[in-house]
């Protein structure tokens, strides 16, 4: 599919990417420091690492809009929801994982999966999560080839 892939549309009034032309999104632009006004500068920390973790994918663009911030490759991959004491996240895989951190797992039809997780600490950044995050990656380049990109374990472990 890495050929025949089209041109993302710009939206002409906030400047974001998408796959399909004028697709619905709330078309507005927030500086990422919004979602860390009155926060504990821990708590960006733990963002910016997260950040960095990500991008070891490839390359992204990182979206802050009012609620969320997302990060996109073609399509939206992974986001962020700031809290108090952490970051609420989620990623986009195309099959169910399951897996002690994620305390919820939406499906969306068949095939399209969203598990949310809290990260409150580094050392959440592990082996496990980076595989996922390169399926999700995958999933939102269009580039996802099906399951033989990662490996679940009996135990639910990633590989």
């Amino acid at each position: 599919m890495k050929g025949d892939k089209k041109p993302l549309w710009t939206c002409p009034k906030c400047g974001h990417q998408f796959v399909t032309r004028n697709m619905w999104h709330s078309c507005s632009n927030y500086p990422i420091e919004y979602h860390f006004i009155g926060r504990d500068p821990i708590v960006r920390r733990l963002f910016d690492e997260y950040v960095e973790f990500v991008e070891r994918c490839g390359p992204v663009t990182v979206y802050a809009q009012k609620t969320r911030i997302i990060f996109q490759t073609r399509a939206r991959f992974t986001g962020v929801v700031v809290r108090k004491t952490g970051l609420e996240c989620h990623l986009w895989l195309k099959r169910r994982v399951e897996s002690p951190r994620f305390h919820r797992i939406e499906s969306l039809g068949s095939r399209d999966h969203v598990h949310y997780f809290r990260l409150t600490d580094p050392s959440q950044l592990d082996d496990e999560l980076a595989g996922l995050l390169k399926e999700a990656y995958a999933v939102g380049s269009q580039d996802y080839q099906g399951r033989e990109k990662t490996k679940q374990t009996k135990n639910g472990r990633v590989s």
